[in-house]
């Protein structure tokens, strides 16, 4: 038996590097998932890529209805939702503050902010009616600490910190549990992305440098990840909630 059989899921950022492993993870330990992204032809491969029991939702999770879409198609498919994944986020742009133009801030706490925002609304009252479920959600070190040159990132991890700690807090009556797993470097696209940013032309110098601040000594993988985020989505987590899952390899420890 896997940690979800029974369970119905949506991940969001569903074709990204920690969206899909987590999806997977999630099929692999017994439970049906609605995979979110934002491009419908990715959408579409991945959830076929996954199985029958995946299906997919193309659209922004910036917007409510889309929410109530990706809610709707897994009480339609699989007859209720226990688990949402709120995994969808942007990187925005490497800069300092005073640098940041307001439509990358916008856009950046609107994906990473209000995303979770939404889901949550929309989510809880489908887990409510099932007797309760867990909202997983990402967050980042980046929500515990700060950094130069990622400022509108950084204000929405920290944001969303704040908000799981709120949403713990009101539906634990509900038998709802909210967390974040908070990812240090991970080995996926959204860590290219700003090691370039960081210093274009020599992105691997920038590895380096974040490589060399892990004590582990290497970036998380995808599926590392997953597999924080598919325990505290799991029964196995039933006591947990309200907190953050740290997996950083001790990036932020020294």
């Amino acid at each position: 038996m896997g940690s979800l059989d029974g369970k119905v899921a949506v991940v969001t950022g569903g074709t990204g590097g920690i969206g899909y492993a987590t999806a997977a993870r999630m099929l692999a330990e017994g439970a049906r998932v609605v995979l979110v992204d934002l491009d419908e032809v990715q959408v579409a491969a991945a959830a076929e890529a996954l199985g029958a029991e995946c299906v997919g939702i193309a659209g922004d999770v910036s917007q409510g209805d889309v929410a109530r879409a990706y809610v709707a198609a897994a009480v339609d498919a699989f007859g209720g939702l226990d688990i949402l994944f709120a995994n969808a986020g942007i990187e925005g742009s490497v800069a300092p503050l005073l640098q940041q133009d307001e439509a990358t801030f916008d856009r950046v706490l609107a994906v990473n902010l209000k995303g979770v925002w939404h889901g949550i609304r929309e989510a809880a009252p489908a887990m409510i009616a099932r007797g309760g479920g867990s909202i997983v959600i990402t967050s980042s070190v980046a929500g515990l600490i700060g950094s130069p040159g990622l400022g509108p990132y950084i204000a929405s991890k920290h944001a969303v910190m704040g908000l799981m700690k709120t949403a713990a807090v009101e539906l634990a009556a509900h038998q709802i549990r909210v967390n974040t797993v908070n990812p240090g470097p991970v080995d996926n696209r959204m860590m290219r992305s700003i090691e370039e940013q960081a210093a274009p032309g020599n992105a691997a110098a920038v590895k380096a440098g974040f490589t060399a601040q892990v004590p582990l000594g290497r970036y998380a993988t995808n599926e590392e990840i997953a597999a924080c985020a598919v325990f505290l989505a799991s029964d196995g987590a039933s006591i947990v909630t309200g907190t953050s899952l740290v997996a950083d390899g001790g990036f932020i420890v020294q």
